[in-house]
């Protein structure tokens, strides 16, 4: 071959090579693209889908709810048994010690094992005296709140914190006792800020589309939204509480026109007892049509021009179904009464065992 003739060989030969090279880096390219696409494929789909899953939160608030308290079992329930000392770590050493009786450290590992035994009854005697206090604490509140004390009232609230999901997603509740068995909340919304006020789908390239919420679309996401809101507390007061109404309020910052302030006001108000609650399927309702059903002012047809709803004056006691509030169960009588009775005989044996005994004596005769 001659020298141009191998030249051309040459040349050729790396041309080939080098379309080959930039061959297989378009495909990686392409590639890479794909991978590319498809990973932006996903985020866009999440991003929908967490958007989507925010709105399912808000509008199914109504349909959860902790099992009801049985504060009688509470108040009824025994106090931990104090723990026994053990000596089984002492036992297990004289043992080893029958099996090989020329062990040269028999006697110190018995003491060891003495020790063990004495330091695990001392902690059994720390975690017997947490679990008293504990025991003492909610025996205590359960009796307290059998016998409609308001200050239990509170205390139980704010030892279980129903209502912890309520202020992560924007609203704040304040309380009011009027009776052993109908209290008065204040529930003070944000639910504007809380609700989106974009649109977010997937088109069919599959981008995240965004636009703004149809006003109509956000009133009625807004209103479903407290409903729920108003819902999901009287079914936590209920089954926290022995009550048997709640007069439930609704408020928002709403501006002022004539100052140009923000103003907490009222915009619905509602009258719920323990009956009417009961009546209700929390897993097919529409949060609005059931609380529009209730006894309750406030008509929730959000402004045009503001996407407010109008103030209201808030329901009353006296605004409540006649028999509401005295209407109580067999269950809750007794249950008052044996909270009552284990109180007084509690605070006769302090003062004297004998009488306690005879008065408990008489008491189951």
């Amino acid at each position: 071959m001659t020298w141009y003739a191998t030249m051309r060989a040459m040349e050729a030969a790396g041309k080939r090579q080098q379309r080959d090279a930039k061959k297989r880096q378009r495909e990686l390219e392409r590639q890479a693209k794909e991978m590319a696409k498809l990973s932006a494929l996903d985020q866009a789909r999440v991003e929908v889908e967490t958007y989507e899953n925010a709105l399912d939160v808000l509008l199914s608030v109504h349909k959860e709810q902790v099992a009801p308290l049985d504060w009688l079992d509470l108040g009824a329930s025994l106090p931990p048994v104090p723990p026994r000392r053990q000596s089984h770590n002492e036992l297990k050493a004289r043992q080893r010690l029958a099996v090989a009786p020329s062990r040269p450290d028999a006697v110190t590992a018995i003491n060891q094992a003495r020790q063990q035994d004495d330091r695990e009854y001392q902690e059994a005697l720390q975690t017997h005296a947490l679990e008293r206090a504990e025991w003492e604490k909610i025996s205590s509140l359960a009796h307290r709140v059998l016998r409609g004390d308001p200050g239990a009232y509170f205390e139980a609230i704010a030892e279980l914190s129903p209502f912890a999901e309520l202020a992560t997603i924007g609203s704040s509740i304040h309380f009011t006792v009027h009776s052993p068995r109908m209290v008065e909340v204040g529930l003070s919304t944000n639910g504007r800020q809380a609700i989106p006020s974009e649109v977010k789908s997937l088109t069919a390239s599959g981008k995240v589309s965004v636009k703004p919420m149809p006003r109509l679309r956000f009133a009625g996401i807004y209103q479903d939204y407290i409903c729920g809101c108003v819902l999901r507390v009287a079914r936590e007061l209920l089954a926290l509480l022995p009550i048997e109404a709640l007069l439930i309020t609704a408020s928002a910052e709403t501006p002022d026109t004539s100052t140009g302030q923000a103003v907490d006001r009222p915009f619905l108000s509602v009258a719920i007892t323990r009956a009417a609650l009961d009546a209700l399927d929390f897993d097919r309702l529409d949060p609005s049509d059931s609380v529009l059903a209730l006894t309750h002012r406030g008509d929730l047809n959000a402004s045009r021009q503001t996407g407010h709803f109008g103030s209201i004056t808030p329901l009353t006691v006296s605004d409540l179904p006649r028999g509401a509030i005295e209407s109580e169960s067999l269950t809750a009588v007794l249950a008052t009464v044996q909270g009552l009775r284990a109180d007084l005989a509690a605070e006769c044996a302090a003062m004297n065992p004998e009488p306690a005994e005879a008065l408990s004596t008489s008491g189951e005769a």
